[in-house]
């Protein structure tokens, strides 16, 4: 027997039972705490920014009192027409490259990680979180899970034709091993936690 043949006969006989059962893993965030302090941390700790508001008057005060109303900022929420261009999501995704703010509704978010669910249904346009310069996304602190075995139950049966979680600003240590926020996408993120 050659030594291809013989190794490829072990191999073989190494074979993986493949009857075995997998875990149960609805262990994983049973444990008690704090969905929302959790999520609050866990987003501070990766550079972004929770802010809790009662409504979307609480949203437009911020906005007004920390972001300059003079540039572009564009949203998908009605409720925030005032400060934002609602009628953009038609337009060519290249005019979006001068945005200095894009705000955005998300499904629900996830504490072990501070993951935003997104789809193309509230996005907009699905290059707006990822071109603009700063970004905002409100959820509803109702809709916060604890892990994301909860969040992959979640979306594991919906229809959708593009779908991501958004955590914090883009980052990277590439840079001379310096942690550089918004080097590839929003420089900062807020997420407002609506009652």
């Amino acid at each position: 027997m050659s030594s291809k043949a013989e190794i490829l006969n072990k191999i073989k006989q190494s074979q993986p039972n493949l009857a075995a059962e997998l875990p149960d893993l609805k262990v994983l965030g049973s444990e008690q705490f704090d969905v929302l302090e959790m999520y609050k941390t866990v987003l501070k700790n990766i550079g972004g920014n929770p802010i809790e508001v009662a409504d979307y008057n609480e949203v437009l005060m911020y906005i007004k009192s920390n972001y300059p109303l003079e540039k572009r900022i564009i949203t998908t929420i009605p409720e925030l027409s005032e400060i934002a261009v609602l009628d953009w999501t038609n337009d060519d995704p290249h005019s979006l490259q001068n945005v200095e703010l894009t705000i955005i509704k998300a499904h629900f978010g996830v504490a072990e990680n501070s993951a935003l669910w997104v789809t193309d249904d509230i996005l907009g346009q699905r290059v707006a979180p990822f071109i603009t310069q700063y970004l905002a996304i409100v959820v509803n602190k109702k809709d916060l899970v604890a892990t994301m075995h909860q969040a992959y139950d979640s979306i594991g049966n919906q229809q959708y034709g593009f779908g991501t979680f958004i955590a914090g600003p883009s980052k990277t240590a590439d840079i001379e091993q310096s942690l550089v926020l918004g080097a590839h996408g929003a420089r900062g993120l807020v997420v407002f936690l609506m009652d």
